[in-house]
């Protein structure tokens, strides 16, 4: 049996309330919307006009200014991020000896440079960077994170959707249990778009206003963006250069349903929870709080719902279930990897943030969904929760660190 402890020891963050883990801490807790008017494109065809956009974000900020034309605002998303979260766990990433990997999860990612290619065929007056023809592979942001920190490990991009930041920590964590990498780079981004902004719209699941997880009057989700990573490596070099550990990585499980392109399965889920509850050794007991997927559509936190109540029983009331998606906004391919740093934070500091924006108790979510306000309560063991578009589901299971 593999011993080999994997623990989480730099946070990076880029999102709609804020950027670094200290400020969206800060403003999670505090129950802040980041749910603004969408000023990166002409929303009036639409049906709707509001989506989770980071609007204070400088690129120059964090690196030279010579590299703000060559990248995608998925890259530059997720090299903020991991510029941040390597700052963060204070690791030597110049010992060549130490192998670096990077796993990155999306939806659209890079792809998006196609919106800006198609502005510039309707457009010609617009200038645009041979570059960012090159950066349409969705894998680009990883080879350009791996290129610019000169990592020496596994590079690898995971595009299963609105579960990839998990899919994406899940593979780091079993490559440095497999002895692959020392180091792992993972996490999520996905930049604004219009693809999925007009996609989701057009399948009438965005809400004209606010999100509103587990409400009985919830109206759909809100589209957004950002980027978070977290940065892996064994608990014992963690140890040996004194890290702080926010949290360790128990494992995850999968399922794949695919029995339906948009609507989730409530055996999908339920699966891929019991898959990670088996597969990191937890009993359904165990939990101390679970971070839902929770987009703010009916179907959706109806079948997250019954899938917990099936798999915790009369037990369901008692664990606090919360949607940080009532804050953020739905970042796709990133949302999961930011929701990950949300469950290392809360064991760190044994704390919960909200789910806002919740008015009327709906009988088929009666969860207890921590409604509005945070709440102090010790927590052990978190499940994050992470499901996509043709039952790509991923469940991540992270623990307090304990000698």
């Amino acid at each position: 049996m593999n011993k080999t402890r994997v623990a989480i020891t730099g946070l990076g963050v880029v999102s709609s309330i804020g950027i670094g883990w200290q400020e969206f801490w800060k403003n999670l807790l505090a129950g802040k919307s980041g749910i603004s008017s969408v000023t990166a494109f002409d929303t009036s065809k639409h049906f709707t006009h509001n989506g989770g956009q980071v609007k204070d974000f400088s690129f120059e900020q964090y690196f030279s200014e010579e590299n703000i034309k060559k990248y995608s605002r998925a890259s530059e998303f997720a090299l903020c991020a991991t510029r941040l979260a390597l700052e963060d766990s204070k690791i030597d990433t110049e010992n060549k000896n130490t192998i670096i990997g990077t796993c990155i999860g999306t939806t659209l990612g890079s792809g998006q440079n196609t919106e800006i290619i198609n502005e510039f065929l309707i457009n010609k007056d617009i200038e645009i960077d041979n570059k960012i023809i090159c950066q349409i592979p969705p894998h680009s942001t990883v080879t350009i994170i791996e290129e610019l920190f000169y990592f020496n490990g596994p590079s690898i991009m995971f595009s299963t959707a609105c579960s990839a930041g998990n899919y994406a920590i899940g593979y780091g964590f079993d490559l440095i249990k497999l002895g692959k990498a020392d180091i792992m780079v993972v996490g999520g981004s996905d930049p604004f778009s219009r693809v999925a902004f007009t996609g989701f719209n057009q399948l009438s699941a965005v809400a004209p206003e606010k999100c509103q997880p587990f409400d009985k009057n919830r109206k759909g989700m809100m589209v957004a963006e950002g980027a978070g990573i977290v940065i892996l490596e064994k608990l014992e070099s963690a140890l040996k250069r004194n890290a702080r550990i926010y949290a360790e990585v128990l494992g995850y499980g999968l399922s794949c349903d695919a029995g339906h392109m948009t609507l989730p399965s409530v055996d999908g889920v339920e699966n891929c929870m019991l898959k990670a509850l088996n597969n990191s050794g937890v009993k359904k007991e165990d939990i101390d709080y679970i971070s839902a997927h929770g987009t703010g559509t009916i179907a959706n936190d109806r079948t997250e719902c019954l899938a917990i109540k099936r798999v915790f029983g009369d037990r369901y009331k008692d664990i606090p279930v919360s949607s940080i998606k009532s804050m953020l906004g739905h970042a796709m391919g990133a949302a999961s990897a930011l929701e990950a740093v949300t469950c290392a934070l809360a064991i760190f500091y044994d704390e919960i943030p909200p789910t806002i924006n919740y008015e009327t108790p709906d009988p088929e979510c009666d969860i207890d969904c921590v409604p509005n306000k945070s709440r102090k309560h010790t927590i052990n063991i978190a499940l994050n929760n992470s499901y996509a578009f043709g039952g790509n589901n991923a469940c991540l299971i992270l623990k307090k660190y304990s000698e």
